[in-house]
C-alpha cells in the first residue's frame, strides 16, 4: 500500500548570493539560518551551504570591488524559488543573488544534508602605489648597471 501512494518529488536548486564585503561571520551565520528557515516553511529541504569567502567581483557590484559568495543548495517546489528571492531582495547585506535549477524529479529522501562548508577566499591585493609615487621610483635614476647595454645616459 504505501508503494502506491505517489512519493513527494522535488526539484534541486542552488542559490548563490554575494554579501557586502564587510559583513561578518556571525552575520552571515544568521543569513544562512534565515534562508534555511524560508526554504523549511516552504516544504523544502536545505541540502548544505557553501561560504566561499571574501573574493574579488568581475565588475563592481553595490560600489565594493570584493564580495563575500555564499552557496546554498537546497530541494523545493517552483514557488520555494519564488519566495525565497522575495526574502533575500529584502536583505540589505544581500548585494546580488542568481538561482539555477540543478535537476528535477529528485527523491528528498535519497538527499541527504551535508554539513556546511567555509572556505578561505582570495588574498587581498596589496593597494597599488599613488602615480606620482611610481613615477618617482621610475624617474629616481637608474643605476648605471640598470642601463640597457648600448644606451648611453
Amino acid at each position: 500500500m504505501a508503494e502506491a501512494q505517489t512519493k513527494v518529488r522535488l526539484r534541486e536548486y542552488e542559490t548563490v548570493f554575494l554579501l557586502k564585503p564587510d559583513v561578518t561571520d556571525d552575520a552571515v551565520d544568521k543569513l544562512k539560518e534565515r534562508v534555511r528557515g524560508v526554504v523549511s516553511r516552504e516544504g523544502g529541504k536545505v541540502i548544505k551551504f557553501i561560504n566561499w569567502g571574501k573574493k574579488k567581483t568581475s565588475f563592481a557590484v553595490a560600489k565594493q570591488p570584493r564580495a563575500i559568495y555564499v552557496e546554498a543548495l537546497y530541494l523545493g517546489q517552483k514557488n520555494l524559488v519564488t519566495e525565497l528571492e522575495r526574502n533575500l531582495r529584502n536583505i540589505d547585506e544581500i548585494t546580488k543573488f542568481l538561482t539555477t535549477k540543478v535537476a528535477e524529479e529528485i527523491d528528498p529522501e535519497s538527499r541527504p544534508v551535508e554539513p556546511d562548508e567555509k572556505r578561505a577566499g582570495d588574498v587581498e591585493e596589496a593597494p597599488r602605489p599613488e602615480r606620482s609615487e611610481r613615477r618617482d621610483d621610475f624617474a629616481g635614476g637608474a643605476d648605471a648597471e640598470d642601463v640597457a647595454p648600448g644606451v648611453e645616459e
